[in-house]
């Protein structure tokens, strides 16, 4: 099982630089996130991974594409690893679903456990997905050291997952963020990975073992 994760977020489309939401559809990177890919890449290949995967965005699979290429490595597709679908918000400007949905607006950004978007899945689904999907990645590979690549917001998901840090705003992409995140597995958990979810019935966070 892989003793270390490398979790990093696909470069920004114009999507992200217009603030709409994203989601799952499919939009390719923009120049800007062809060049933020560029940086995280000569910072990956310093210590590069043994087995680089990817989600099946386009926008992931372009960003690990070019990683791959720096760290001599061809990407494998994961299944498992869609964004987040925000149904109807999809292509909508974030400052506008605030104006014109104030009450569900404010209902997702402190409860997203247990609220959707119109036609979308909660965050407590989408975690239940990439949970599944997370065990099957760390138990079956022989790799030490994995790298994936994930969409925004789906790169803070896994990482509340494995080392519980806040998902923050999952409309908007932090400008400060690295673009990418080492996890050293075998110090985050005795005994092995247990990740974290919070509870949406009681607002707490509890461990799920795997």
């Amino acid at each position: 099982m892989a003793d270390t994760l490398v979790v990093i977020r696909s470069g920004a489309t114009d999507y992200e630089r217009q603030g709409r939401i994203r989601g799952t559809l499919e939009v390719p990177l923009c120049e800007q996130g062809i060049a933020e890919v560029e940086q995280v890449a000569a910072h990956v290949a310093a210590m590069p991974p043994e087995l680089l995967a990817t989600s099946a965005d386009p926008a992931a699979q372009e960003t690990a594409r070019i990683i791959g290429k720096r760290c001599g490595l061809e990407p494998k597709l994961l299944v498992g690893f869609e964004n987040l679908d925000l149904g109807l918000w999809q292509g909508s400007e974030a400052d506008d679903i605030r104006r014109r949905q104030p009450w569900l607006h404010k209902l997702w950004q402190s409860s997203p456990w247990s609220v959707a978007p119109p036609e979308g899945e909660t965050l407590d689904d989408a975690c239940r997905r990439v949970e599944a999907a997370l065990e099957r990645l760390l138990r079956k590979t022989t790799a030490e050291r994995v790298a994936i690549v994930l969409p925004d917001p789906l790169d803070r998901v896994v990482r509340w997952l494995t080392m519980g840090q806040p998902v923050g705003d999952l409309w908007r992409r932090d400008p400060h963020d690295p673009g990418f995140t080492a996890i050293p597995l075998d110090q985050q958990w005795e005994g092995g990975p247990q990740p974290r979810r919070l509870d949406s019935t009681t607002g707490e966070s509890r461990s799920i073992p795997i």
